[in-house]
């Protein structure tokens, strides 16, 4: 995905990396051992719950979550909280989280590439942020 920019600001994570860590949180708050509605989700974290639909089908088909549908169905976590990382679910939400384009899309032909003086740079901040995201447990943020 690489970085967005919206109203002049750059932003590695679009709203729906950060609306599933949303989703994730509040299922680790709220289990109980059942299903936990997408409604009550949506009223939670005050997102709307067509836009939630879209982010827990991708979820639940990278095997983040689990869904079941009909009375007492909803979402819930497949694994305990400890056991996943921020940076595994945003890497499912948004593909590859790099700062630069060269280093998001291995295809992509730099034509700078082989002289930029700037990529070691980019490289060691992009792995500054990839240890520290897969270093964040989902237990970190409840």
């Amino acid at each position: 995905m690489g970085v967005i920019q919206l109203n002049g600001v750059m932003n590695m994570i679009s709203t729906k990396g950060r609306y599933a860590l949303r989703v994730m949180i509040d299922l680790a708050q709220n289990d109980h051992g059942g299903y936990i509605p997408l409604k009550d989700i949506a009223e939670h974290q005050e997102i709307s719950k067509k836009y939630l639909e879209i982010i827990v089908k991708k979820m639940v088909e990278g095997g983040l979550i689990e869904g079941s549908s009909g009375k007492g169905g909803g979402y819930k976590l497949l694994r305990k909280p400890n056991r996943y990382t921020v940076g595994e679910i945003l890497t499912l939400m948004e593909g590859t989280i790099s700062s630069v384009a060269c280093l998001a899309d291995k295809k992509y032909d730099c034509p700078r590439r082989k002289k930029c003086e700037t990529l070691p740079m980019w490289k060691e901040f992009d792995s500054i942020v990839h240890n520290y995201l897969y270093g964040k447990k989902l237990s970190d943020l409840i």
